[in-house]
Order: C-alpha cells, then sequence, then structure tokens
C-alpha cells in the first residue's frame, strides 16, 4: 500500500482560512459506507441523523497555547517549540526548531526569564525534552507567553482563540484541536440530547502522531507517535451498555476514534495510557460504527482512517464530489458524517 494512493487533487483556495462565525453552519456531507451513497446538508442537520439508538462520544481534551518563541541564553539565538506531550514533573516533549541550535544542556528563556527551559534529551525529527522552569502556576505563564498551534497551511491570525476550542473543551493538554468537534454548539447538543442521544466524553490529547505528515512511501512502514488518552468507569459503562443493547457507537474525530479502538478489548474498562495506533486499509473495527470527521490533508494518517473505515474507493468519492461542490477543508472546513 502506498502513501501516494491517498493523494488526491485540491485546489488552495478550498483551505479553510478562517473558521465560519456560526459553528453549525458549515455543510455536512453525509457518506453511506455500505454503499456509498453521498447527500449534502448544513452541520446542524446532524441532529436528524442521530436518535435515542445512538451514542455520540466526544473528546474533551483543551488546546493549550503549546507554541513558544525563546531565545537560546548561550547565543541570543531565536528558538520555537511546539508543547506536545507533558511527560510529568513539568518535564515536556517539544517539536524544536531549528533543533540544531538546541543540545542537551541548552537553556531557551521566555518572555524574559518568566519561563526557561532545560533541554535534558535529544532526539530525531526535532523533537527534544525539556524541564520547564518557573514560579507560579504553569498554565497561567503559558497563557501569558504562548500563542494558539495553528496548522501551517493556515495563514490568517485567529481573531478569537476559543473558535480553535470545540464548546466542551475541558481538560487542558493538546497541540492541536480535536477539529471534528468544532462543529458542535451548545444548541445543537442539547437538541441531540433532547432526541435522546446518549452523550459522553473521552480524553485524548492531540500530539504529534494526529498530524504529522507521511514521510515514507509504504504505508506500513510509517510509525506513529503516541498520545495520552483515558476514559472513566462511567463512560466504560455507557459504552459496554450500548454494545450489549445494539446501540450505535458514533465517535466525534479521528482522536475519538483512535481512542475508542485502543480501548477496546471484548468490552470497555477504565483506562488511560498512551496510544500509537496506526488505522489504514485493511484494519478490522471492533468499537465504533459511524464518525463525524472533517476533511483531511491528501497522504495523511487521517485520510488513510477513514478510507479504512468507508473502504478508500468511497472515500475518494466523496472527496472528489466535496472538491467539486466547493466544500471548505481541513482544520476550520467542513464535515463529514460516515454512517
Amino acid at each position: 500500500m502506498n502513501t501516494d494512493d491517498f493523494d488526491y487533487y485540491l485546489p488552495e483556495e478550498l483551505i479553510a482560512q478562517t473558521p465560519l462565525k456560526d459553528r453549525s453552519a458549515s455543510r455536512l456531507l453525509v457518506l453511506d459506507k455500505t454503499t456509498g451513497n453521498i447527500s449534502h446538508h448544513h452541520f446542524k442537520d446532524i441532529v436528524n441523523y442521530l436518535d435515542e439508538n445512538d451514542v455520540l462520544v466526544l473528546t474533551d481534551t483543551k488546546v493549550i497555547p503549546a507554541r513558544l518563541f525563546g531565545i537560546k541564553e548561550e547565543t541570543d539565538a531565536h528558538i520555537e517549540l511546539l508543547m506536545l506531550k507533558d511527560m510529568g514533573d513539568d518535564v515536556w516533549q517539544c517539536l524544536c526548531k531549528p533543533a540544531r541550535r538546541v543540545k542537551v544542556g541548552t537553556v531557551v528563556s521566555f518572555g524574559d526569564g518568566l519561563l526557561k527551559a532545560v533541554c535534558e534529551k535529544e532526539e530525531e525529527d526535532g523533537i527534544r525534552y525539556f524541564k520547564m522552569i518557573y514560579d507560579g502556576i504553569f498554565l497561567e505563564i503559558l497563557d501569558k507567553l504562548g500563542t494558539m498551534p495553528l496548522p501551517p497551511y493556515i495563514h490568517e491570525k485567529l481573531e478569537d482563540k476559543d473558535r480553535y476550542q470545540t464548546v466542551y473543551a475541558k481538560n487542558p493538554g493538546s497541540a492541536a484541536a480535536p477539529t471534528a468537534g468544532l462543529h458542535f454548539t451548545k444548541e445543537i447538543l442539547s437538541e441531540l440530547e433532547k432526541k435522546g442521544v446518549t452523550i459522553c466524553y473521552i480524553t485524548l490529547h492531540v500530539g504529534l502522531g494526529t498530524f504529522r505528515p507521511v514521510a515514507v512511501s509504504d504505508v506500513t512502514k510509517h510509525k506513529m507517535h503516541s498520545e495520552f488518552y483515558s476514559i472513566s468507569a462511567d463512560v466504560a459503562e455507557i459504552l459496554n451498555n450500548a454494545k450489549k443493547n445494539g446501540k450505535r457507537i458514533v465517535a466525534v474525530g479521528t482522536t475519538t476514534t483512535r481512542t475508542l479502538e485502543t480501548a477496546y478489548d471484548n468490552g470497555f474498562k477504565e483506562t488511560s495510557g498512551w496510544t500509537d495506533i496506526f488505522i489504514y486499509p485493511g484494519y478490522k473495527f471492533k468499537a465504533i460504527d459511524a464518525q463525524i470527521t472533517n476533511f483531511h490533508l491528501p497522504k495523511s494518517t487521517l485520510i488513510m482512517l477513514v478510507s479504512a473505515f468507508a473502504t478508500k474507493e468511497n472515500i475518494m468519492n466523496a472527496y472528489n464530489e466535496a472538491v467539486k461542490e466547493k466544500y471548505r477543508f481541513f482544520s476550520f472546513g467542513d464535515s463529514m458524517f460516515i454512517k
């Protein structure tokens, strides 16, 4: 299986640069994974596709202002860090630019010394581990010094940083938004609850595993970076009851999908840990029955995941249709419901 098999033509003007004023005004392409049938709607119509026989699962992760711009103490060189993973004890795994300037022992200063980062370990691909030195509450300092880590294909300034958060974001720790959830409003969630849809939340902190490009031509040789997830006992019980009673488990986003597929082992239980699961065609889904997702980058692990779920032929056909119909693509773009 070749990475190029997951390429498609996308005019640059279809890459959404800014979020819509109304989250739920985005478009919704509905794809039947069995027949390949496609229909076109708006996201608020998702209410018509879910009912009391469905369990909707979302990730309540919150994006932190994870991009930091600092100065290397010895040389005054400019260093950029993208914080990826909290390793505990104030140590963070970071993507570092330019990484060649940062060795073990390098000290990077941010905000005139309000925060200092000491490099403790070097890895390949620009990954470094830093011990964070500060006084006070780390997330408050990060709010002062950090910026939201928007993807590199977004060139417009984000006027309202809350638009890169879901309305239900709660647990800080992500280096990117779980973008499939950006379309939900509190009103839509309330309407779904009134219809009897069971809504529950897991946590997956989005890190490098989700958005790192595939750099190898043979798909099976790609190695995912691990991301932290957790599922509570209450949610595990809801999911087990859904399985037992033949209810449909609907995952919001590839992040939620990967978490549920990682955690499912003849049932769900309270659990937390790290997942580096890589889902591509040939994978047999065990946990989920339908998913809500955005339109993903060509040749990415995410388009491979949805191709595994709905077949590559159906996905490529749906993407070509979305291009023809001028859907908006990627993080601030439109949505797809695969049922």
